[in-house]
């Protein structure tokens, strides 16, 4: 993006009509904006585009949902729009927000705001404001803090805190001082390693001091609060430089500690600076090999793979350094940690699951596996398998180009062995050749434990000789009764 920076005064007055043209220029408006703009100007109100709306309308991103700030009340902005939205809800308007819907287009027009923060709980004494100047200041980042006025004679760029030249600059700094903004709501600092993961940006040197002084005000904000920013975080573009500010500012110790205390364990194959770097570039890899947009599960899986490695440390007589068991302590974390971030159980379930799986290619090396090993490699996965290649082959990290090599040919060997047995029968849901409605019958047997006994008896079978007969079946099944059931 290239954009002339915001006059401070010094410039004469037609030269800052001129940038500020320029720069109304390069945000589009779109119809909705411009009927809901000339209802505003008819009801004798103002009406500015604010915020993200415009920063991602002068970075070209795509811009879906419309926030707009306005002089008007709640109760005069619900008139306004009366009979020309397709929707509205008013779930907000405590805090001076109405939300409505028109033609498929989400907005939110807020009052003018000039709150004040009891910083305890973090909850906004609502105050509403008289100038778009007092609204602008209140919010997070200068890069938010732009408005392009709709309403009057012509259109305006309100930029009083240098948000345009900021975002030129790539850098996130506050309207306030950082410790002010902060102090407001620490989840701002959590939004800012975001806006680096999202945008690209860099914090400015104050924002940096202020993140790792009030790291620890994170604790105030709900998680299901954290939780939401920190997807948005993962799910970005620069994930790694997001996570690598939140450890270096203190941030991560308390959303995953889990991820700062892997500095500490050396790697088993002595390749690495430390198992949080490894982390980080398996994350990387993983991201290579998304093929359906970003992907929370897979990151999170490369992210926490090996958060049990500083708990299994153990130095050997020889002395390399082990991980014994790593994965299954690692995904009883990773279970505790998603779910005190109130994450749903599916994703704690993948996750954790995945974490768990991680390592057990790597008993497969030369391929001695039996096809009921691999059934069963395939039947732990389910339909996490595809996402389970992927953080395997991205495990793979070492710089020894023939192991890497022999690594993943050794993978190849695994999926190709999978491929062949898929056609043969069908893996990924694979169930004893009788159920338990047969097993009912044929032992003449009612509902109970002993049903589930022998389903399992006949599923491990299942697992170890692949499809069986009706009869073959049934002749196992009355073994294993007459030598259990009496």
């Amino acid at each position: 993006m290239s954009a002339p920076a915001t006059a401070s005064g010094a410039a004469p007055p037609e030269l800052l009509r001129a940038q500020q043209n320029a720069v109304v220029q390069m945000v589009t408006i779109g119809p909705v904006a411009e009927e809901l703009a000339t209802r505003f100007a008819d009801a004798g109100h103002r009406l500015f585009l604010v915020g993200g709306s415009v920063r991602d309308a002068l970075l070209g991103r795509e811009v879906s949902d419309l926030d707009f700030t306005t002089d008007a009340r709640p109760e005069e902005i619900l008139a306004v729009v009366h009979g020309w939205t397709d929707a509205v809800w008013d779930t907000g308007i405590a805090f001076g927000t109405v939300g409505a819907r028109r033609r498929g287009t989400t907005v939110e027009i807020t009052t003018f705001r000039a709150d004040a923060y009891d910083r305890v709980s973090r909850n906004p004494v609502v105050r509403f404001g008289d100038t778009i100047e007092d609204d602008l200041v209140r919010r997070d980042f200068t890069v938010n803090a732009m408005a392009v006025e709709l309403t009057g004679s012509e259109r305006r760029f309100v930029d009083p805190y240098g948000g345009l030249a900021a975002l030129a600059a790539g850098t996130l700094d506050t309207p306030a001082t950082p410790e002010e903004s902060f102090a407001d709501d620490p989840l701002r600092m959590l939004r800012a390693a975001r806006f680096v993961s999202q945008l690209g940006l860099t914090p400015a040197d104050r924002v940096l001091v202020a993140m790792t002084n009030m790291a620890g005000e994170l604790a105030r904000i709900t998680r299901e609060r954290v939780q939401a920013e920190l997807n948005k975080l993962i799910l970005g573009t620069h994930p790694r430089r997001a996570i690598e500010l939140m450890v270096d500012t203190g941030l991560c110790e308390q959303v995953l500690p889990e991820v700062p205390a892997m500095r500490l364990a050396i790697d088993e194959h002595m390749q690495h600076k430390d198992v949080y770097t490894h982390s980080l570039v398996v994350m990387e890899q993983a991201i290579e090999r998304e093929t359906d947009g970003p992907d929370l599960v897979l990151r999170l899986s490369a992210l926490l793979h090996d958060i049990g490695k500083p708990d299994t440390r153990r130095k050997e007589p020889d002395g390399r350094v082990s991980f014994h068991h790593h994965e299954v302590v690692g995904a009883k974390m990773t279970r505790k940690r998603l779910r005190e971030l109130k994450y749903s159980k599916a994703i704690v379930d993948d996750v954790s699951q995945l974490v768990f799986l991680h390592l057990r290619f790597h008993g497969y090396s030369g391929g001695e596996w039996t096809d009921s090993a691999v059934r069963r490699y395939v039947t732990d996965a389910g339909p996490l398998l595809d996402r389970l290649h992927k953080l395997v082959r991205s495990d793979c990290t070492t710089r020894n180009r023939r192991r890497a090599a022999a690594l993943q040919r050794s993978y190849d060997s695994l999926e190709e062995r999978i491929a062949r047995l898929s056609e043969q029968e069908t893996l990924d849901a694979i169930r004893p050749d009788l159920d338990g409605n047969e097993i009912m019958r044929l032992l003449g047997i009612p509902p109970g434990p002993q049903v589930g006994k022998a389903y399992k008896h006949l599923l491990a079978l299942r697992m170890e000789r692949g499809p069986m007969s009706y009869e073959e079946a049934e002749a196992e099944l009355r073994a294993w009764a007459a030598e259990n059931l009496g």
